[in-house]
């Protein structure tokens, strides 16, 4: 048992090490440095960054479907096979090829620091980041296979489309301003969660599963608050956003004929003073 906390800590505390170089550089060094100085124009980088995500998460994707979710695995439990058997070496290979994407997937966050983008670094955006390079590391080094492997393939799915639409502001810039793509983009995403906290959940209710169901201890909480997370972005940025664009205009409505109605009171009243200096004549 010692050895095994030994091992684990020896491996964590080399992904401390990297996240903290990342959290130091994305909450202080990069913001600090960009201070007094212009955007960095990194549309070129982003480009290749972008389409290098699309086309690794296609791969990665394909690999979950042909390797393991298409037709050879379960839906509802399924072991981890630790041989060294073909089948299993593949498995554990789109597992690594799965958690090498959680390091590129930082440099988003490099992109917004450079471009003095700093209101998207958000903590969700941060958590998220963050949270998924370690328990991907978790995954691959521990349990390379098997149920938890689901949430790699309907991620990657996610993903290509996500980074093709952030391709497509890049090439063509007006594409930022489509609230349907945003918020549909949302919405695949909350899809997405809500369908990993389901596959986690069934270890919690399925004794017989022999996946460790004690994974769904460290998986779940993290899908259950992602998902919330990600809900209350979506209602604050296309639920609340919306009506207060809508009331704003009825408001300004309201004070037009509220102004209509005080004009024709004034008016009505320079008339009477004026009949009423007339008759007096």
């Amino acid at each position: 048992m010692a050895t095994l906390i030994r091992t684990v800590w020896k491996g964590y505390g080399f992904i401390f090490d990297e996240i903290a170089v990342y959290l130091l550089f994305v909450l202080k060094i990069g913001p600090n440095f960009m201070k007094n100085r212009q955007p960095f124009n990194v549309e070129k980088l982003m480009i290749l960054h972008n389409l290098s995500q699309v086309i690794a998460c296609a791969y990665v994707f394909y690999e979950t479907i042909v390797y393991a979710w298409g037709w050879k695995y379960k839906w509802i439990c399924e072991p981890i096979d630790f041989s060294n058997t073909p089948d299993s070496l593949n498995v554990a290979g789109f597992v690594y090829h799965y958690y090498i994407l959680k390091y590129l997937d930082l440099l988003d966050t490099i992109f917004f620091i450079l471009r003095k983008k700093t209101n998207q670094v958000s903590f969700l955006h941060i958590y998220h980041h963050t949270g998924m390079v370690m328990l991907t590391w978790g995954a691959v080094t521990y349990f390379p296979g098997g149920h938890g492997t689901l949430i790699g393939m309907v991620n990657s799915f996610v993903h290509i489309v996500m980074y093709g639409y952030y391709l497509l502001t890049v090439i063509v810039p007006s594409t930022k301003n489509s609230v349907w793509l945003k918020k549909h983009i949302t919405q695949m995403q909350i899809i997405q969660l809500a369908w990993c906290c389901l596959h986690m959940g069934i270890l919690a209710v399925k004794t017989d599963c022999q996946y460790p169901r004690w994974v769904a201890l460290v998986f779940l909480p993290n899908d259950l608050f992602m998902l919330t997370l990600f809900i209350d972005f979506y209602i604050k940025s296309y639920i609340l956003k919306p009506s207060a664009r809508k009331a704003k205009p009825k408001e300004e409505q309201k004070e037009c004929e509220d102004e209509k109605v005080n004009h024709s009171i004034e008016d009505a009243i320079v008339r009477q003073r004026k009949m009423a200096s007339e008759n007096l004549r």
